[in-house]
């Protein structure tokens, strides 16, 4: 049983907070607890849109002020003079992870969809398992989403059975693990990418196995593709293609009309908005209070570090309450921490996740508000959005298990991480 303890405010869920403790019932016979003197806690993030590959390539020349024509490129050829390999997966995995249990994200959905050109089934699931294990290994969630961008539908669609049954416990339920700690969801780039068939064989994987679909639509250079390639708009040929339901998440959605919103919702798919990225890359800004008054649950998401360079999802938090205006009413600072925590975890499937009530995962963050960048701060829970950027929280819970204390990493010490990866990055693969 683990006590966080004399809170100055206690954010439940969107919708409720109060003062007080906090009791985590993690089935262990020992007690601990947490000093929440002067702090707000929250439940944890839920980051439901990253590329955990991106971490080790961050602000490379070329992928700034450029269309996604180049910089779709840059990235490719990144990734290849570095090499695919376990090792390289791992070590953007563990960087990614720290970054984000550091600040404030206990799940985080990688969407990969970067793979080896000629890879085996098997070598995929070497490189999502080292994906998992680094997150595993700090003590984060992670849902892991079998990607595809140019694939091949048949071998995508087989990477995908074998990741499922390479990494998921036999006891898995819906493609989550029996300890909550790992998902695994499936997911093309999207129709500027991927065609019908990929779309189609990978749907077919996560009927089988009962797994969530994910995907990324309506930037604002996706529907300028689309409608190059096919003459319809992207969310049409999701609708034909058999991937608008409820089990269905979109990412970025920032072109979209009252009526595809409308299509959208009827259809009961969530969406992911990824401002972080989109803003910064002048891909759009999603029209979040058109969706959420359409009644689509929207959820939060960083993106990846090619594009966004952060992984820091309460920054991307406030960015979005700061932008919201340019498209519409702007939103409340506690509407996007719903986001950013309840929205992103019904997103996955996870009712458990995002929130401290009854059923609870027992993940949560202890948030510092008693320095000077709070003083001041009439309302400490708005607060946590519009003041002191980049904060980090004192501490970090997962599953009732310390993640962070005191502001550092319980089971690694985050300058080692950096340094790993940034040997690794000097090192050419070795090709024979």
């Amino acid at each position: 049983m683990l006590t966080v303890s004399g809170a100055r405010r206690v954010l439940v869920d969107p919708r409720t907070e109060r003062d007080g403790d906090v009791l985590v019932d993690d089935g262990s016979p020992d007690r601990a607890t947490l000093d929440a003197s002067g702090c707000v806690v929250t439940p944890g993030l839920v980051n439901a849109h990253h590329h955990l590959l991106q971490t080790a390539f961050r602000t490379l020349p070329g992928t700034r002020g450029v269309p996604m024509s180049a910089w779709l490129p840059t990235m490719a050829d990144a990734y290849g003079r570095v090499g695919h390999d376990p090792e390289l997966y791992g070590l953007a995995a563990t960087v990614g992870a720290a970054e984000g249990l550091l600040s404030g994200v206990t799940t985080i959905a990688d969407h990969h969809l970067n793979w080896p050109a000629a890879a085996s089934a098997d070598d995929t699931v070497a490189l999502a398992a080292a994906t998992a294990g680094a997150v595993r290994a700090l003590g984060g969630r992670l849902a892991f989403v079998r990607g595809s961008a140019r694939d091949d539908p048949d071998r995508a669609a087989a990477s995908a059975e074998a990741i499922v049954t390479g990494l998921l416990h036999p006891d898995a339920v819906g493609g989550v693990d029996p300890d909550g700690l790992l998902q695994v969801a499936v997911g093309p780039a999207g129709v500027h990418s991927d065609g019908e068939a990929t779309f189609r064989a990978l749907g077919d994987v996560a009927t089988r196995h009962g797994l969530r679909r994910r995907t990324q639509a309506n930037e604002q250079v996706d529907t300028a593709i689309a409608l190059e390639r096919y003459g319809r708009r992207p969310i049409d040929l999701l609708e034909d293609w058999g991937w608008l339901a409820p089990d269905v998440t979109i990412a970025h959605l920032c072109d979209v009309t009252d009526d595809e919103i409308a299509r959208l919702a009827a259809a009961g798919v969530t969406a992911t908005h990824a401002p972080g990225c989109d803003v910064p890359m002048g891909w759009g800004i999603a029209p979040v209070a058109r969706l959420t008054d359409a009644g689509i649950r929207v959820g939060l998401g960083t993106s990846g570090g090619g594009s966004n360079d952060a992984g820091h999802l309460l920054a991307d938090a406030r960015l979005a309450m700061q932008v919201s205006a340019l498209v519409g009413p702007q939103l409340p600072a506690r509407q996007v921490l719903g986001m950013a925590t309840e929205g992103s975890a019904l997103g996955l499937g996870r009712p458990e996740l995002g929130h401290l009530g009854a059923g609870s995962a027992g993940d949560l963050c202890v948030w510092d508000v008693s320095g000077v960048a709070d003083a001041g701060v009439d309302d400490p829970v708005a607060g946590l959005l519009w003041a002191s950027p980049g904060r980090r929280p004192r501490h970090v819970v997962v599953g009732g298990r310390v993640v962070v204390r005191d502001f550092a990493l319980v089971a690694a010490d985050e300058r080692e991480l950096a340094t790993r990866l940034r040997d690794r990055l000097a090192r050419t693969p070795v090709t024979t």
